[in-house]
């Protein structure tokens, strides 16, 4: 039974992480502002502002399980931000239900704000999303996202906090 399990969970993950690539517009972009300094941290002072969980996902680029985010579900009105370094990346009237586990978007606040980096990890082409400001992994961005976009950003609750 548990094996069952097992199998269902990583069909799953593998179904909603998708197999397909962005278009090539979505290439890597570098954020020019220079009001925008780059946070540049090591590692140590990275592991004392986040918690295990967090460093896990946002620096070590890992993944939480589908469906356990607490943002997964989350309907408030307001602004997702970097969850380390604060920076704002997607409004709340751009979330949707991709029904994947994790919080999906169809569009960033400013797309020079994420950086966009051809994943060919796990067997896949993917395309991965690391915010800009702090580097920080975010997950992915897929195309088969609903209009007026087609993408689908799909975000680690880890790697996001929100402000209302």
């Amino acid at each position: 039974m548990r094996y069952l399990f097992l199998i269902s969970i990583i069909t799953l993950f593998f179904s909603c992480q998708g197999n397909s690539q962005t278009s090539s517009t979505n290439t890597s972009t570098m954020n020019n502002d220079s009001t925008n300094k780059a946070i540049n941290k090591t590692e140590e002072e990275w592991k004392k502002v986040l918690s295990p969980e967090q460093y896990y996902v946002i620096r070590q680029k890992g993944t939480e399980a589908p469906f356990s985010g607490k943002f997964y579900k989350h309907t408030d009105k307001g602004t997702y931000v970097c969850a380390a370094c604060g920076e704002e990346l997607f409004k709340s009237d751009t979330k949707f239900d991709a029904g994947c586990g994790w919080p999906s978007f169809f569009e960033a606040i400013d797309s020079t704000k994420i950086t966009y980096t051809r994943d060919t990890s796990h067997g896949m082409i993917r395309t991965e999303i690391t915010c800009t400001k702090c580097g920080g992994h975010l997950g992915h961005v897929f195309d088969d996202g609903p209009q007026p976009t087609g993408l689908r950003y799909c975000v680690n609750s880890l790697s996001i906090d929100f402000k209302k």
